[in-house]
C-alpha cells in the first residue's frame, strides 16, 4: 500500500459505455473528493475504454481480454492460462501505481484486477450496474469487496444502495429550467407535446420499424417526435428517401443526452441500467422496450420504476403501431398524467451518486490504512524485543 500522502486508486471496468460512464463519473468525484488524487484506469484494449477514457483525460492501461465461455470448447480449455496471464499483467498494474484501492464496475477486464488486488489484499470497492449482477462483479464480491449498487433490488453481497454515478451535466440538470433552450437546440417547437426515441449508440431496428410505422399517427395527434436512430441506421421511405413527416426528424445520435432530456416530455427507450438511472433522477417519464436477448436484467432494471408509476413497459415483440395508438399518444395528451409520472420517477432518482461512491473508496482506503497500522509492532515494542 502507498505510504505516502497522496491516495492511489486503480478503476477497472469498460467494453460499454453502461461501464465506462459511471468509472469516470467516479474519477471525477474522486478528484472533488481528494484534490491530489492519482487515479488510473484500466480496461482492455478493443473496448470503448481505449477512445473514451483518455479523451476524458484519465490515464488507461490495459489488460488482455479475457472472455469466459459459456459452453464447452477449446476456448474453455484456454481459460485457466489466459486468466493466469491477464492477473500477472493485473498485478504489474497495481503495483506499478503503488494502488491502495481497486475500484471495479464491471466487464472482463474486473475479473483478473479483482483476484490480483486480493493477493496484494488491496482493497476492492465493486459498483454493479444491472439488477442482475454481472460475473466480474459477482467473484469481486466473493473476494471481500466492498459492494455497492445502482438499484435497491440488487442482490449482490453485504450491498449499499448508493445509484447510478452520471455525469454533473445530468445530475444536476433542472428540466424546466433548460427545456426552452434545449428544444431550441433539438429544432423542437417550444409548445408541441414531444416524444424522443432512442435506441441507444448503436441503435435499435426493431423500435425503429414501429416508428417508421407510426410517424402518421403521431403527427395526426399533434405529437413532434425525435428519432435518433443509431449510428448508420438511417430510416428511409420506400423511395429510399429520409422518412419524413410533420413534425417528424431523425438524427443518427445527439452529444449530451442531458438536452434530450430537458426538451422531452415523455422517452421511449431500451431499459439499459445508466437509462433507468438517469430518467428517474431528472424526472422524465418514459416507456422502456427492453432488449429481448440476453438474460432479461433490462426487464429487471425497469422494474422498480414501472412499479413506482414512473415509467411504462411494453415487450420488443409487441410493441407495435397498434400500441403507439393505445398507449403513447393519450399519454402525451394528458399533461396531468406526465407531471404525475415525473414526480414519481424523480422520487426514486439518486443524483449524488458519485459523492457516495467517492466516499466509499476513501472509506475503504481509511480502513485498510488502519488496519495496516495496527498489525505494524509499535517502536517501543520492537526495541524491547
Amino acid at each position: 500500500m502507498n505510504t505516502e500522502s497522496s491516495l492511489s486508486v486503480v478503476l477497472a471496468g469498460g467494453g460499454t459505455a453502461g461501464h465506462i460512464s459511471p468509472l469516470l463519473a467516479i474519477a471525477n468525484a474522486l478528484r472533488e473528493a481528494r484534490p491530489g488524487v492519482r487515479l488510473l484506469a484500466v480496461g482492455t484494449p478493443g473496448g470503448m475504454e481505449a477512445r473514451l477514457v483518455p479523451a476524458a483525460g484519465l490515464d488507461l492501461a490495459t489488460v488482455s481480454r479475457v472472455p469466459f465461455p459459456r459452453r464447452p470448447s477449446v476456448d474453455l480449455l484456454r481459460l485457466p492460462g489466459r486468466l493466469a496471464g491477464a492477473v500477472k499483467q493485473a498485478g504489474v498494474i497495481l503495483e506499478e501505481a503503488e494502488a491502495d484501492v481497486l475500484v471495479g464496475v464491471g466487464g472482463y477486464v474486473c475479473t483478473p484486477m479483482y483476484l490480483a488486488a486480493w493477493r496484494r489484499k488491496i482493497p476492492i470497492v465493486i459498483h454493479e450496474a444491472n439488477t442482475r449482477p454481472g460475473l466480474a462483479n459477482r467473484v469481486g464480491a466473493r473476494l471481500g469487496g466492498h459492494v455497492a449498487v445502482a438499484f435497491a433490488d440488487t442482490r449482490l453481497g453485504a450491498s449499499r444502495h448508493v445509484g447510478m454515478p452520471m455525469r454533473r451535466e445530468i445530475s444536476g440538470l433542472d428540466r424546466t429550467a433548460a427545456r426552452t433552450a434545449a428544444r431550441a437546440a433539438l429544432g423542437l417547437d417550444p409548445d408541441r407535446p414531444a416524444l424522443i426515441v432512442t435506441g441507444g449508440s448503436s441503435g435499435a431496428q426493431s423500435i425503429n420499424r414501429t416508428i417508421a410505422a407510426s410517424v402518421g399517427l403521431l403527427a395526426e395527434a399533434g405529437i413532434q417526435t425525435l428519432h435518433l436512430t443509431g449510428r448508420g441506421k438511417a430510416v428511409h421511405d420506400a423511395g429510399g428517401k429520409p422518412l419524413a413527416a410533420p413534425g417528424y426528424q431523425q438524427r443518427e445520435y445527439v452529444d449530451g443526452m442531458e438536452t434530450v432530456y430537458a426538451a422531452a416530455d415523455l422517452l421511449l427507450a431500451r431499459s439499459g441500467a445508466a437509462t433507468v438511472c438517469e430518467v428517474a433522477a431528472v424526472g422524465l417519464p418514459a416507456v422502456f422496450v427492453p432488449l429481448p436477448i440476453g438474460n432479461g436484467e433490462q426487464a429487471l432494471n425497469a422494474a422498480g420504476l414501472v412499479a413506482a408509476g414512473g415509467a411504462l413497459l411494453v415487450e420488443d415483440s409487441t410493441f407495435s403501431p397498434g400500441w403507439v395508438s393505445e398507449h403513447i399518444i393519450p399519454l402525451l395528451q394528458d399533461p396531468d398524467r406526465l407531471a404525475r409520472m415525473a414526480a414519481s420517477a424523480e422520487k426514486l432518482g439518486i443524483r449524488d451518486a458519485d459523492q457516495r461512491m467517492a466516499g466509499l473508496v476513501l472509506e475503504a482506503a481509511a480502513s485498510a490504512k488502519a488496519k495496516s497500522l495496527k498489525a505494524k509492532p509499535s517502536t517501543q515494542h520492537s526495541r524491547k524485543r
